[in-house]
């Protein structure tokens, strides 16, 4: 392949999905995807749910069959890498050095795992969860019998694994260096809630705990020494695996280096354009001005937000400018707990629960200067439907209104 008229770089679901899209919107030219992975596109938040836990296997977690490329003419170059970016001449580089043309290139690069930095961070039982090969290494050593566990980090990809691991028998210490789980991502309630719940199910959580050095024998790990920290000694605690969710790195190098504008990520405006001619950035490295972070500049990192973003690109391209706009949300199931947010919680100044914490069946409703902007809903679809309406609308309620779970969120609009 020498060129096509759109490049996308990047097959999860923000690469697929503008391909789709595009097709869907008529564009007859030529499109190729461009990835690092070596299977069809497929969707990774089962990676650390069912397909860790043997429930899917990869046939269900495609994004679509493998015959549906082909037959739209979407050619898929799996196992490809690309290092450089030509915007001048239009082209990607590869990393055998392949020069490949574009008319318009959408990045869609994700992010790579952040890394442990401490001694013994490149031994063999250490894993990360973002691909497919991932897990399938890390499920190969728990049918060798791997039993003992350590999950560094207290986010949603740790406690997801933290989970499977323990419905599947294994030993788990779940190690965070913030005083409360979820701490960047959802308020206090909701992280004490899951706390409480992990270790209900026999999930040895230890907070304010950091990693000083991962030990081992033969080259393989043996266990996890924690940092010392006044009033507690350093332990070593015996593992067999070790699982690092402590968040990710954008995928966005050549960009960069090409002379894109980006701190944290790649800088996108509101038709997804980077600041380079003819360039797209879409999902988890994409940094834009999102209204319901009151218009402050941050990345995403959710379906929901490459889903949305891809048909953003796609529809500019195809001459039909669109603004993103997109109301974001989430979920994660852990046990029997299915987790739905809506809208971004950061820097609410209040908050409502709705339902029974102790029931295991409630929402958080957050506010911010008495607006509704986000809520997390456990166990709770009828609230998560019913308040995307208000998130939408910025709406004001009496707090007190909200607490009543007698009254439908839908009818405080």
């Amino acid at each position: 392949m020498d060129s096509a008229d759109i490049v996308i770089v990047g097959s999860g679901h923000g690469g697929a999905q503008a391909a789709i899209a595009l097709r869907q919107a008529g564009h007859d030219a030529p499109i190729a995807i461009l990835s690092r992975d070596h299977t069809p596109p497929y969707e990774r938040p089962p990676l650390s749910k069912e397909y860790l836990a043997g429930e899917k296997p990869l046939e269900r977690i495609l994004i679509r069959p493998e015959t549906f490329w082909e037959e739209r003419d979407i050619a898929l170059h799996l196992g490809t890498n690309v290092a450089e970016v030509d915007w001048v001449a239009h082209e990607v580089v590869t990393g055998d050095g392949r020069r490949i043309g574009y008319r318009k290139l959408i990045w869609s690069g994700g992010g790579d795992p952040r890394r442990l930095s401490c001694p013994g961070s490149d031994l063999d039982g250490i894993h990360t969860v973002r691909h497919r090969h991932d897990v399938d290494q890390l499920r190969r050593e728990l049918d060798a019998g791997a039993r003992r566990a350590v999950v560094v980090g207290g986010g949603y990809i740790g406690l997801e694994a933290a989970a499977v691991l323990r419905k599947l028998g294994c030993e788990v210490t779940l190690l965070e260096m913030q005083p409360r789980l979820l701490g960047r991502v959802a308020g206090e309630t909701l992280g004490e809630f899951f706390l409480d719940e992990h270790r209900r199910q026999g999930v040895d959580v230890r907070l304010e705990t950091a990693v000083e050095r991962i030990d081992g024998a033969n080259g393989r790990v043996t266990g996890v020494v924690t940092a010392a920290i006044e009033g507690r000694e350093s332990e070593t605690i015996p593992a067999d695996i070790v699982i690092v969710g402590i968040g990710i790195v954008a995928s966005v190098g050549p960009l960069i280096a090409a002379g894109a504008s980006g701190s944290n990520g790649v800088d996108v405006d509101e038709f997804c354009r980077t600041t380079l001619d003819d360039i797209y950035a879409i999902g988890d490295c994409a940094a834009h001005a999102n209204a319901y972070a009151d218009g402050a500049v941050i990345r995403l990192e959710s379906v929901q937000n490459a889903h949305d973003m891809a048909a953003c690109a796609a529809k500019a391209i195809m001459g039909d400018k669109q603004p993103y706009g997109a109301l974001p949300w989430f979920w994660s199931n852990q046990y029997d707990l299915k987790l739905q947010t809506v809208g971004l919680s950061l820097n609410h100044d209040g908050g409502v629960i709705r339902g029974s914490v102790a029931d295991r069946s409630f929402a958080v409703v957050y506010l911010r200067e008495g607006r509704v902007i986000a809520l997390d809903c456990v166990n709770r679809t009828r609230d998560y439907a019913q308040g995307r309406k208000l998130v939408e609308a910025r709406a004001v309620v009496d707090p007190d209104l909200l607490a009543d779970s007698d009254t439908p969120l839908k009818e405080m609009l």
